[in-house]
């Protein structure tokens, strides 16, 4: 039988990818402070993309999260939430129309400010600091001052988290998110993009099935759900003295469980799903829907311990494996674990992060990720799983509606590694712009198209 849980039960476990605070005094008074605000999502909020999870598991839906690598304090702005929004509208509404699936949308947004880092220290020339953790932790300035982690940082997250998704919800119940604005998302795609046109051709079918939808009484007023959507959040766990700030009982449900209030959906990395750390047992006792990152350094074995702790009583929608191998090494390790799920009955979502096992490094130094090698980790994603008879359930991908040059490649951006330099913006790891996970929306549509009809053999979405 499991250990009792309560919200600081992590505290007495191992843990690693922490910041060692220098004062214990004012840390220890911002997490009380925190606990002391109001939630930014609610319960039933956080049961509801539950219940989509748990369509996306039986293969009935399409989870489409993403969002920046790592949310800075200096880009916080209504234009810079805007447009990555309106690439999440575009891009869901290529999944839905040409892959003929409800697509349940996640944000990398409103809450992802820490970053699990490969070295506590940095070296530049001869000089060495502690590594950049995310804005809520300590600063991407290289001296010394911005490297102490600081915990008031952890009250400017909240802040922002709370105005973020003040937007948001702004957006996708005021009437921005309407199916009448699909030409006017379109950008300047059409005209750079080989999908373009058929994107264009979409939407005027789309227009065209809406006033004929109008002419027999459907409107937004009729029926709201034509102009608004559900739009959740989500982020990693990793700072867990502020997820536990953020922990508050469903006292208005009647269930008196324990959610994290600080985003719709947690997740924990690669390198913190050790099942005997902190981290898997901050994430056992909350009842929000959880993903684990599954790297190739996973076993059978580890993963089902991992399940078995994390969703005990299989609840449809409470689990999400999100796989990230590598382009070249999902052939070799994705079968195993999808076996092993099967064998024991589970119920999972699974998903695909073709982003963290493809970074590489440009011959001008830049940190990058090939179009290229995305591509070929999703199409094998979707191969692997239709071998074995699964429902390849989403895509999580890092991505910005900015027009940045990070990741290489695309049919319609087509970087070159020269022109890396030109906008490269991120805090962290490299990011798709606009365009390129637009495309990607497109190419995975077609395979989400192939499966509904049931092709024998579905053709590549690489192009």
């Amino acid at each position: 039988m499991a250990a009792a849980w309560s919200p600081e039960s992590w505290r007495g476990k191992p843990i690693v990818q922490v910041p060692e605070y220098p004062d214990k005094a004012a840390l220890a008074e911002v997490e009380s402070k925190i606990a002391s605000y109001p939630p930014l999502v609610f319960a039933g909020e956080a049961d509801k993309l539950k219940r989509a999870l748990a369509d996306v598991a039986a293969g009935n839906a399409f989870l489409l999260q993403g969002g920046d690598c790592a949310e800075s304090f200096n880009e916080h702005g209504a234009n810079h939430i805007r447009e990555l929004f309106r690439v999440f509208l575009q891009m869901a509404v290529v999944l839905t129309y040409s892959g003929g699936s409800p697509v349940v949308k996640v944000g990398r947004i409103a809450g992802q400010f820490a970053k699990p880092r490969s070295s506590p220290t940095e070296r530049r020339g001869n000089d060495e600091l502690p590594s950049y953790r995310g804005d809520i932790i300590n600063g991407e300035g290289f001296t010394p001052a911005n490297r102490i982690p600081d915990p008031l940082r952890q009250l400017e997250a909240y802040r922002q988290s709370a105005a973020t998704l003040n937007l948001l919800r702004a957006f996708s119940e005021g009437g921005y998110a309407s199916l009448d604005n699909v030409l006017r998302w379109l950008l300047d795609f059409e005209q750079k993009s080989p999908f373009g046109k058929k994107y264009r051709e979409m939407g005027e079918q789309i227009q065209t099935a809406l006033r004929f939808m109008r002419s027999c009484g459907v409107t937004a007023e009729t029926v709201p759900a034509l102009g608004r959507t559900s739009f959740y959040t989500s982020h990693e766990s990793l700072l867990l003295g502020y997820e536990q700030a953020m922990v508050r009982r469903d006292e208005a449900g009647g269930t008196h469980n324990w959610y994290a209030t600080s985003g719709h959906m947690l997740w924990i990395g690669d390198r913190t799903r050790q099942p005997d750390h902190a981290h898997v047992e901050f994430l056992r006792g909350i009842k929000n829907p959880v993903g684990v990152k599954c790297g190739p350094t996973l076993e059978p074995d580890g993963l089902i311990r991992l399940i078995d702790i994390l969703n005990p009583a299989d609840e449809p929608g409470r689990l999400t494996l999100i796989c990230r191998f590598g382009a070249d090494k999902v052939d070799k390790h994705l079968p195993k674990l999808i076996r092993a799920v099967k064998k024991e009955g589970r119920t999972v979502v699974w998903s695909c992060d073709p982003m963290h096992g493809n970074t590489i490094s440009a011959a001008n130094g830049y940190k990058t990720r090939p179009f290229e090698r995305i591509l070929k980790e999703a199409e094998s994603f979707f191969a692997v799983h239709r071998a074995e008879g699964t429902v390849a359930g989403g895509i999580h991908v890092e991505m910005t509606g900015s027009p940045v040059t990070e990741c290489t490649g695309g049919a319609s951006a087509n970087i070159s590694e020269a022109q890396l330099k030109d906008r490269y913006d991120t805090l962290c790891d490299p990011r798709l712009n606009a365009d390129q996970a637009l495309e990607l929306a497109f190419l995975i549509a077609e395979r989400l198209k192939q499966e509904r009809e049931g092709l024998s053999n579905p053709i590549p979405v690489v192009a």
